[in-house]
């Protein structure tokens, strides 16, 4: 099977990052080549020896452009996966396909946005019943918008609001269940000096006092709106052997759509036969059978966590306990620095800053070498997840 021949043969050797703020005062295209030039740097490479781009298909920077403001003397393959929060999981999966098929020897996969001081990915576009981004449509479902927009689902916290009360009607569980998963990744933002959230502890609280903004989900629920960029270098293992870095393998990747694709972006999944399994449970098949692991085999996760309610479901549907008991599991504390599965150990996106799941590759990469600033101790296995309820992507990195 060509999946598991690819299995530890490409590595990402290379990783890079902005400063994340809430207003960059610069664009998108000057951060896209500051984290691309420290993934470069850090690969040890030069920019004449990247010939492949990877980018999002949200990203105001083309591929292009990108090459153009590096000096890339030769860009023999470039792509484009994935809206937003589904695209890095493909993306690796991308600069992995074009190197196995000598497509390309090494590419950069990059993210950058200002998120907060440009386009508000979480607000509803003007009169469309949709998110906006940049002039684009970034929320709902297209010419379906007409069934939900008269309802007032205009914007993502409204579905991600939606999907959380069915699962507390459905299992029981409680706002205190979410706001465990907030109070986990706040912990790790904590101890990162780079992350938004680094000098702004949480307690439970806090978090019940915060205002409710889409019930049940308060201000602590939603991830954060962050100005920057991040970049990763993937290239062959042999070559990553070489470099400064210790190299994350890249042990499988996987994308998913099933198995009850639906129309547009987001808001189209509530027509599904049930809004507590996700597209993210079919991809965990796919990507445990690639892998040839299973979630005993994972020793830290890094969740896309663009609301809790998205950690509560993965939690789930990735198998690391029983459907209905995403809630106690949080509780429990296994999901904290020393539980049986630490997650987004630099804060994530609710904490560390939201850069549409490219900082959770990152933050993968650093535990695989053993640089976090939440570091699990012994940590060999990482699982990277990124997506949205329409379609999701996936990887799981290794340690050689």
């Amino acid at each position: 099977m060509r999946a598991a021949a690819d299995r530890d043969r490409c590595a990402i050797s290379g990783i890079g990052a902005t400063e994340f703020s809430s207003d960059s005062g610069r664009s998108a295209l000057s951060l896209a080549v500051e984290a691309a030039l420290a993934a470069i740097a850090d690969a040890g490479l030069a920019p004449a020896d990247v010939d492949g781009i990877v980018r999002c298909d949200l990203d105001a920077v083309a591929h292009n452009d990108l090459a153009q403001a590096l000096g890339l003397p030769d860009l023999t393959y470039w792509g484009t996966s994935g809206p937003g929060g589904a695209a890095p999981g493909g993306m690796i999966g991308q600069a992995v396909g074009a190197i196995r098929s000598g497509q390309a020897n090494a590419v950069l996969a990059f993210r950058a946005l200002n998120g907060r001081s440009g386009a508000r990915f979480g607000r509803a576009g003007s009169g469309s019943g949709a998110g906006s981004g940049g002039g684009r449509r970034v929320g709902g479902g297209g010419k379906y918008d007409e069934f939900f927009a008269p309802y007032g689902l205009v914007a993502p916290g409204h579905l991600f609001s939606l999907l959380a009360r069915r699962h507390m009607i459905e299992f029981g569980t409680s706002e205190e269940h979410l706001g465990h998963i907030a109070l986990a990744c706040r912990a790790r933002a904590n101890a990162n000096p780079a992350a938004q959230m680094r000098d702004r502890p949480l307690t439970m609280e806090d978090y019940l006092a915060a205002r409710m903004i889409s019930s049940p989900l308060r201000l602590f629920d939603y991830c954060l709106e962050t100005d920057g960029a991040c970049a990763v270098v993937v290239t062959s293992r042999e070559r990553a052997e070489d470099g400064p870095q210790p190299p994350a393998l890249i042990r499988a990747v996987a994308q998913s759509a099933g198995p009850e694709p639906q129309v547009g972006f987001l808001y189209p999944t509530l027509m599904r036969k049930s809004l507590t399994t996700q597209t993210s449970k079919a991809l965990a098949g796919t990507l445990y059978r690639r892998a040839g692991l299973g979630p005993g085999d994972v020793d830290v996760a890094q969740f896309y966590d663009c609301f809790t309610i998205t950690v509560l479901l993965q939690l789930e549907d990735y198998g690391f306990c029983p459907k209905g008991e995403g809630g106690p599991f949080a509780a429990s504390g296994a999901i904290d620095k020393g539980g049986s599965l630490p997650i987004n150990t630099s804060g994530g996106h609710l904490s560390e800053g939201y850069l549409h799941g490219l900082n959770h590759v990152v933050e993968g990469v650093r535990q695989i070498r053993g640089t976090s600033t939440s570091q699990v101790p012994g940590a060999e296995v990482c699982l990277v997840t990124s997506g949205l309820p329409v379609t999701t992507s996936g990887l799981i990195l290794r340690r050689p």
